[in-house]
């Protein structure tokens, strides 16, 4: 189904969206009254007090010449005040997307195409509140209702994502401590500076660089700004700071870029932090000092986490709750225990599946059959994306199944017709149902592998 079936016309471009967005946030006035009972399948309404960030009906976009590809679809999410929430999945099921939405990154062909992504901030909700086109709940701002200059400005001292691959983002012939430094000083100035000039360049242009690189002495990083660098240094593990500020990124080790990418995601002291993927690439033993590392500046700072992975191994070591993504859409969510202890998705349990069972080393690990659809538009049908691959595909998974509450108490719900039935072998899809894509493993089997609970 296109974005012109669901929302009544096809996107126009980037300013037709931001333009839709500024008038009503991709939701209706009578949904901005609504709160959140603790009974709703999924996240509705206006945010809760303790949310720092309240994620409702999120869909991206991109536009390629292959076709529309639906790369997040509906996502709703709370974050709350001092926890870590992980956001786990297979790659390509829209983890990355998600996280770039939330501080509005999506690169052209793709769009923000719907969606409300309100943020708790009682000065920006001052600065709005009588501005007919933000929406403003309390303490908390729609961010897709203010203008992309303020949502730029809120990057660095509000929101900091720690990107997968520190080798590629930084630059490699300027030294890591001077790319801290930069900024730190770039939240410098933004904090001495209105808010509706920050997120140009604090009265730094063309002219100015054109100087710094001309007159001896100038430089666009203070004295304090370098200084803060190697604190920061210090701060997340690096031996030597003083030593190592003046280092290029090919003379860091893997782990030891990684610790100066945190540094450089903690310059602007934000209130939320998103990492993505933090420990992509690393050996087992860094990987444990590098989580370890985001857990202490976690304690010591009071910051919220969204933490984007495909270990679950990760998630149960780091997170208070989790989000199970799969083809663009969150398919469960709850906290850690319930999800893990009371899972319903057979994704979800698939996944679970794929994880060597330390107790006992030779059982055999079970592999969820088949790949992660394209996404693209006009290959996904209207039907639980995951039944395809579903060892327990019945012919109510043909509808597109709604979020259902497993456990209210514990925040969890599932989008799966198991979440409130039996599987019913009667009433199974054959295994030839997809073709080719029907390869599926034998409920059987699957449930010789659970144990048969939680069916």
């Amino acid at each position: 189904m296109s974005d012109a079936e669901r929302t009544g016309g096809a996107p126009t471009g980037s300013d037709a969206s931001e333009s839709a967005a500024a008038t009503d946030g991709g939701a209706s006035d009578a949904a901005a009254t609504d709160t959140r009972a603790a009974g709703d399948a999924a996240p509705s309404g206006t945010p809760a007090v303790d949310d720092v960030l309240s994620v409702r009906d999120l869909s991206t976009r991109f536009f390629t010449e292959e076709g529309q590809i639906n790369a997040v679809e509906s996502v709703s999410f709370d974050l709350r005040e001092d926890e870590i929430l992980g956001v786990v999945g297979e790659s390509g099921s829209g983890k990355s997307v998600t996280a770039l939405s939330l501080v509005d990154l999506v690169e052209t062909p793709g769009r923000i195409t719907a969606g409300e992504v309100w943020y708790r901030d009682a000065d920006l909700a001052d600065e709005f509140r009588d501005t007919d086109a933000v929406r403003v709940d309390g303490d908390h701002v729609d961010l897709r209702t203010v203008p992309p200059s303020v949502r730029r400005s809120l990057r660095g001292p509000s929101f900091s994502v720690i990107f997968q691959d520190p080798m590629s983002s930084f630059n490699p012939s300027i030294t890591v401590g001077e790319q801290i430094a930069e900024a730190v000083e770039v939240q410098r100035r933004a904090r001495a500076n209105p808010r509706s000039t920050r997120s140009r360049t604090q009265g730094y242009g063309l002219g100015q660089y054109l100087l710094d690189g001309i007159v001896p002495g100038r430089d666009y990083t203070s004295e304090e700004s370098m200084d803060r660098a190697v604190e920061l240094l210090g701060q997340v593990g690096i031996p030597d700071p003083e030593e190592r500020v003046d280092e290029y990124p090919g003379q860091f080790s893997g782990g030891m870029l990684q610790r100066a990418m945190i540094a450089q995601a903690l310059a602007g002291e934000p209130d939320v932090l998103i990492a993505d993927e933090p420990t992509t690439a690393l050996d087992v033993t860094i990987q444990a000092q590098i989580l370890n590392l985001l857990k202490e500046i976690q304690a010591e700072r009071g910051m919220s986490i969204v933490l984007i992975t495909h270990d679950l191994g990760v998630i149960a070591e780091m997170c208070d709750r989790v989000c199970v993504m799969y083809a663009g859409e969150i398919v469960e969510r709850g906290t850690l225990e319930s999800v893990f202890e009371d899972t319903v998705h057979p994704y979800t349990r698939g996944l679970l599946g794929s994880i060597p069972d330390v107790d006992d080393p030779r059982a055999r690990l079970e592999p969820i059959a088949g790949n992660v659809p394209s996404l693209i538009d006009a290959e996904m049908d209207d039907r639980c994306y995951f039944a395809d691959r579903c060892p327990k595909a019945m012919e109510a998974c043909l509808d597109r199944p709604p979020e259902v509450t497993v456990d209210a108490a514990a925040d969890h719900g599932a989008k799966c017709v198991l979440a409130d039935r039996e599987y019913d072998p009667a009433r199974a899809l054959p295994d030839d149902h997809f073709g080719e894509t029907g390869d599926a493993a034998d409920p059987d089997d699957a449930a010789a592998t659970d144990g048969g609970d939680g069916e």
